[in-house]
């Protein structure tokens, strides 16, 4: 079975299962919709008060390996699920992670069956959602209580959560920086790449490290091609029907996907990275741009942390804003990070401690700060330190699909086998290799790309 995206469930089935979580309570709506079983939606839980008796044991899947280790230099899942014990005694969370999420959830939610609780939602489409997670509320009222409900909301209804909010730029080394003599930070591919040539010929750090080995690491890259690199709000719905994304903007060459891509192999051909790609070591990067071993790394900003966590030079890691400017201003678009969900396939009771694990997670835990991400609770106003350097970048945020095309972008995407932000970074290592080898052209694997992004947009036309 394709695991890029998940085939849907058959119309009878999905018919059956609605209307049979449906059958009771107030008649259907957010509150019994669907499989959420509780009687209760996500804005009326009051922490402490709400479930302060329950008894359940739920499973918790998501990405962050590192966080559950006893090791982890910042707070991991043990710590948090302690403090979330001093208040919900009876409810006990067990963490699921795995390094190959992407897929591996993806796996996972196929089988539709109990065997997880909270899954952090991997790519599927939004006409999906309702197939298996919870609708957490109405998105009208969930507004009210979270930021950036709408990239996992469908037909009103919300079912994710965000574990915080992220801004895509790249993490850097400032000592190194000041080492090799540069005052002022990038705001164009060709000032990031002179400031990389500096950073080799003043300095013992590798300019920029690529984290080839990690295919995730890879597809980090496609986060930059929308706003950040175009300034539009509508960019990523605009991209389904333009079947030449990947080309050269004649009138703005430095901006748009093509300037994106072309950084990573104009570093790559100019001899900016590792020595040997095949060997990057990704737990291991952590503490060499700590120690100034590294230059850069382009990655989100949710990184930072670790850096900082892995050596005794925090002070030195910082994030800076992707070098690409449009029309004299720079832009980052403001994106959930992963978004946690609840099983519509498990009791009653275990759904219900779900939504109250998540909504600790989110407005009590401290999760989002501590992890260098945007709090998702519309109260809380507070930034992390990490965006020192965003004061003057303007964050935007991506308009929703137009009705009816709520899932147009997938479609195409999927089509095109290109995986664009869904883990794909099998392309970007082709990006890597071609350009370390010379073995083809940036414009020629440009024209490949848009040969198979156009002929998707055909066939979904």
């Amino acid at each position: 079975m394709d695991t890029r995206k998940i085939a849907a469930v058959g119309v009878a089935a999905a018919c059956m299962l609605g209307m049979a979580a449906c059958g009771g309570g107030n008649g259907g709506g957010a509150k019994t919709a669907d499989g959420n079983k509780t009687g209760i939606t996500y804005p009326e839980i009051k922490l402490g008060e709400t479930g302060k008796d329950l008894k359940a044991e739920i499973t918790f899947m998501n990405a962050r390996t590192d966080m559950a280790l006893d090791s982890y230099a910042g707070k991991n899942w043990k710590s948090y699920i302690e403090e979330f014990n001093k208040m919900y005694p009876g409810i006990q969370v067990k963490v699921q992670t795995d390094s190959n999420y992407a897929d591996s959830s993806l796996t996972r939610l196929q089988a539709n069956n109990d065997s997880w609780d909270i899954m952090c939602i991997p790519a599927v489409d939004k006409s999906e959602f309702k197939n298996y997670f919870v609708p957490l509320g109405e998105q009208a009222d969930m507004d009210k209580e979270i930021k950036l409900t709408n990239d996992k909301s469908a037909g009103g209804l919300t079912y994710g959560v965000p574990l915080g909010g992220t801004v895509n730029g790249i993490v850097y080394n400032k000592k190194v920086f000041d080492e090799a003599g540069i005052k002022e930070l990038p705001k164009t591919p060709e000032q990031y790449i002179a400031d990389l040539k500096l950073i080799k010929e003043k300095t013992k750090a590798t300019p920029l490290y690529t984290n080839f080995a990690e295919e995730w690491a890879m597809g980090a890259w496609d986060a930059y091609i929308g706003g950040n690199a175009s300034g539009d709000t509508n960019y990523m719905n605009e991209m389904p029907h333009n079947k030449t994304p990947f080309a050269k903007d004649a009138k703005a060459p430095d901006t748009h996907p093509y300037a994106v891509y072309k950084t990573l192999y104009d570093a790559v051909q100019n001899g900016l990275t590792e020595e040997d790609y095949s060997t990057t070591d990704w737990e291991g990067s952590k503490p060499r741009i700590n120690n100034g071993e590294i230059g850069t790394m382009v990655l989100g900003v949710w990184a930072v942390p670790q850096m900082k966590q892995a050596g005794e030079h925090a002070d030195d890691v910082s994030y800076m804003p992707f070098p690409i400017t449009v029309d004299g201003k720079q832009y980052a678009t403001l994106a959930p990070d992963y978004a946690m969900a609840v099983n519509k396939n498990v009791s009653k009771e275990r759904q219900e401690a779900s939504m109250i694990f998540i909504k600790w997670l989110t407005d009590k835990s401290g999760y989002a700060m501590n992890e260098g991400l945007i709090p998702m609770n519309v109260n809380d106003k507070e930034m992390p330190e990490t965006f020192e350097n965003f004061k003057d970048v303007e964050l935007i945020v991506d308009k929703p699909a137009p009705e009816g095309e709520e899932d147009l972008f997938a479609d195409v995407n999927s089509d095109s086998e290109l995986g664009i932000n869904s883990g794909n970074g099998k392309k970007i290592q082709e990006i890597v290799v071609d350009a370390a080898n010379n073995s083809k052209d940036f414009d020629s694997i440009m024209n490949e790309w848009n040969q198979k992004w156009g002929k998707a947009v055909e066939d979904n036309e």
